[in-house]
């Protein structure tokens, strides 16, 4: 009865350890190990209880996610991470990654919040599918354009497009927010990549890492794409020369 009870006290002080280095590594509660296994280093870790983070009044909130939900995309969610190489991934500052569902930030409906600082990007496995894969290479590139932001000048991105054009102040302060492709691209894939430098290249990439070739036909046609898949590419190999598009 007393090898039991030991027991029993190991494993709740083993449990409460790991949600503390969990909670000390990722600055997020109520988390614990959902899979370990990706052969790039990346830890999957998801809510077991809903939780509120965030810098200004805490106002990223998920809930947690059922198992269900969870595996019903967790292999999508692992093969389009798995396309990255751990090297590259060590570089850009890529390290967990958070499930649950219903992500908000501010009470705005998101698939995705990455947080370079501590290496962590939340996902909501129940956010649209149409554009889930996509999304999740779009949040990740939020996390590369913040760990080098010396490569990826706005300035030089805004030189790209006609001299009319002007993005929005913020990504939320526009009603740009179709995540469809646009049928005649003229300079843009998506309407979202219209509002500012920072989605426009993140939609970019998206796109390049889930439909390689689609992108590089409509590239050949549209002269600003061409540019800013020609730039994003050059500017990407600078930090990993050996990374692999799609």
């Amino acid at each position: 009865m007393k090898l039991f009870f030991y027991l029993l006290v190991f494993l709740n002080l083993s449990n409460l350890s790991y949600s503390n280095t969990i909670f000390y590594l990722t600055k997020i509660p109520n988390l614990v190990i959902h899979d370990l296994s990706a052969s790039n280093g990346v830890k999957y870790l998801k809510a077991e209880k809903s939780f509120r983070v965030g810098i200004v009044n805490n106002n990223v909130e998920c809930e947690a996610a059922n198992e269900k939900e969870i595996n019903d995309n967790f292999n999508t969610i692992k093969d389009n991470f798995g396309k990255y190489e751990k090297n590259f991934l060590d570089k850009v500052n890529f390290k967990y990654v958070v499930l649950c569902k219903n992500l908000k930030v501010s009470n705005i409906k998101t698939a995705g919040v990455p947080n370079a600082d501590v290496k962590t990007l939340i996902v909501d496995v129940k956010s649209d599918p149409r554009y889930f894969e996509r999304s999740l290479h779009h949040e990740l590139f939020h996390m590369i354009d913040d760990s080098y932001e010396d490569l990826f000048s706005y300035d030089t991105w805004k030189m790209f497009n006609k001299l009319e054009f002007n993005y929005a102040k913020c990504s939320t302060c526009s009603n740009r927010t179709d995540l469809s492709l646009i049928e005649d691209t003229e300079g843009f894939l998506t309407q979202y990549s219209m509002s500012t430098p920072s989605e426009d290249m993140a939609e970019l990439f998206s796109f390049l890492m889930t439909d390689k070739k689609k992108i590089t036909k409509i590239s050949l046609k549209d002269k600003i794409v061409n540019k800013k898949l020609l730039f994003l590419k050059e500017e990407i190999l600078k930090i990993d020369d050996k990374f692999k598009f799609e």
